[in-house]
């Protein structure tokens, strides 16, 4: 699995300029323009490919010829809904969709109407990307066969990261009635699932692709940034509820992630 920043260098050898600074991301493209190296996003082309594929990852296939498809990270849902709930999001699900030529049009509009979103200067648009992402993961889970959907049994590893990453969300959002986060590393979170911490490495690394301390990184810069934004609390008290010992280690941990510091985020944000 690559980073939104991964992807973008390697598909359009660009970046967007405020990718560090949003709580989450999402674009759609055509598929025709994305042929040689200086390839850029232009206008939707027409036509789609009679497939449909969840969650993002590219295997060229010569009998596609058009399409459309979207970009996004788990940020984009925050509050909107847990995604890894969905069958499509979990490593034995079925990932991808053979469509018929009336569900091949049916999905067109979907991706059709997202373009137009996303070009539209409406203030709530990303609410309604968010439906359209969900309309298609419903969509793609209804045409899964039944015996497919009771096919698919969780093994040890994969109990172990879902009861990890239910833990972790479980501590958020952070507010007056929930101030301070209590489980903060692999350890932690090895000594509440009752299992040894190399364990739930081993199995979050397995399941996720990811290791543990990035995972709880990446969400632990989500709520930072949630709070930069939306709260009142300064850094020191944003530091706090986040379990950083000292202010100057959150800094540090806040400037890895992003390029620049709290106060600066937040500035950009006013």
């Amino acid at each position: 699995m690559h980073s939104l920043e991964e992807f973008y260098k390697s598909k359009f050898n660009w970046v967007p300029d405020n990718i560090r600074n949003e709580l989450g991301h999402f674009n759609v493209f055509p598929l025709m323009p994305f042929v040689g190296e200086k390839a850029k996003p232009v206008a939707p082309g027409e036509g789609v490919g009679p497939a449909f594929e969840i969650p993002y990852k590219w295997e060229h296939l010569d009998r596609i010829q058009g399409g459309f498809f979207c970009i996004f990270n788990q940020n984009f849902f925050h509050q909107f809904g847990d995604l890894t709930q969905y069958s499509v999001f979990q490593p034995n699900g079925a990932h991808m969709f053979e469509l018929t030529d009336e569900q091949v049009d049916k999905v067109k509009a979907i991706y059709e109407r997202m373009t137009e979103e996303i070009n539209s200067d409406y203030i709530h648009k990303y609410d309604v990307l968010r439906n359209l992402v969900f309309e298609l993961l419903h969509f793609a889970m209804k045409i899964t066969p039944v015996s497919q959907l009771g096919q698919q049994q969780i093994n040890a590893a994969q109990r172990i990261s879902t009861l990890f990453l239910e833990l972790l969300e479980r501590q958020f959002p952070i507010d007056e009635n929930h101030p301070v986060i209590q489980l903060r590393t692999a350890s932690d979170f090895a000594h509440q699932l009752n299992v040894h911490v190399n364990h739930l490495n081993r199995a979050v690394k397995a399941t996720a692709q990811k290791t543990t301390t990035q995972i709880i990184a990446e969400r632990v810069l989500q709520e930072a940034k949630v709070l930069l934004r939306y709260s009142n609390w300064n850094v020191a008290e944003i530091a706090y509820a986040l379990r950083f010992n000292e202010v100057t280690h959150f800094n540090s941990f806040f400037k890895k992630y992003t390029g620049g510091s709290p106060s600066k985020f937040r500035k950009t944000l006013l």
